[in-house]
């Protein structure tokens, strides 16, 4: 009996340190797990611009945007709800990290094609990833007849095209940022002295102020704007509302029109002057395809 007390502390030290040992090889084998950062705008548009985020594999979406004339035009215009400019636009997105769309603006009668594919998706973990990132490219052409017979352009000279970098982060539950590098190329200008490539870089922010509501802040700075005319870096404010498969916008912004072309480097009117536009988005999702 004595020689067991006398053994018996060796071999529970021995044991524990066994097992001590199996339980760090353990740790060491286990993978380190990540979470992947959701809902970091409720949307995929931040309002004018794109957001960082994608559908879901064969998810399709249909998107109303729709903006009013100046709101300072007075009660003869209706506040500027007489005039109006539409976009219709249906987006498929081809895998969760690969959409497609294709819309038409009665503005200048524009059709606009663009693509946006997720190079990283932030992460939360023992090793997290800090940002999400997309690459967006579109090319649109304005389709309005506002030439004169014998001067007809060719179809490339109204071709324009927009590159994007979406970089975003969602800092906590209610904030989230995005900063967006633009390069835009215009085939055809106005004038000689009016830049071909233009660059901008846009920032658009969002506060979730409830379970289904959030407030959203988007502003585009243009670097070398056109000289031909006096043009204005384009701000928008909105409150977006979650409604099942809906997310609806209502906004105020300085540009009348949808598309990144347009409403970054075309851009006349002046928000903090009263040049206001009432608009909305609208979009609705609908699930038309599975994952194999």
């Amino acid at each position: 009996m004595k020689k067991i007390l006398y053994i018996l502390p060796f071999l529970i030290f021995s044991v524990t340190a066994s097992a001590q040992n199996q339980m760090s090889i353990l740790e060491d084998e286990t993978p380190v797990e990540t979470t992947p950062v959701s809902a970091t705008f409720k949307g995929t548009r931040i309002i004018n611009g794109h957001s960082i985020e994608n559908r879901k594999q064969g998810v399709l979406e249909f998107l109303i945007s729709h903006r009013f004339g100046r709101t300072n035009d007075g009660i003869d215009q209706l506040f500027g709800l007489d005039e109006s400019n539409i976009r219709f636009a249906l987006e498929y997105a081809l895998t969760d990290d690969l959409t497609l769309g294709l819309g038409r603006s009665s503005f200048e009668k524009t059709l606009d094609g663009f693509a946006k594919y997720r190079l990283l998706k932030q992460t939360t973990g023992v090793k997290p990833t800090p940002v999400s990132i997309s690459v967006f490219g579109s090319i649109i052409r304005k389709t309005i007849k506002n030439y004169a017979p014998d001067e007809k352009p060719d179809f490339s000279d109204r071709l324009y095209y927009t590159s994007q970098l979406l970089i975003a982060r969602k800092f906590s539950d209610k904030f989230s940022l995005q900063l967006t590098p633009t390069y835009i190329h215009k085939n055809s200008v106005q004038k000689n002295q009016d830049p071909h490539d233009i660059f901008a870089i846009g920032t658009g922010a969002r506060m979730k102020l409830s379970k289904r509501v959030s407030f959203n802040a988007e502003y585009f700075y243009t670097i070398n704007p056109l000289k031909s005319i006096d043009t204005k870096n384009s701000f928008a404010v909105s409150v977006d509302i979650e409604t099942g498969g809906h997310v609806f916008q209502i906004m105020l912004s300085n540009a009348i029109t949808m598309v990144e072309n347009s409403f970054i480097t075309e851009t006349t009117d002046s928000f903090f002057k009263g040049d206001i536009h009432l608009g909305f988005n609208i979009s609705r999702a609908f699930q038309v395809s599975h994952k194999n």
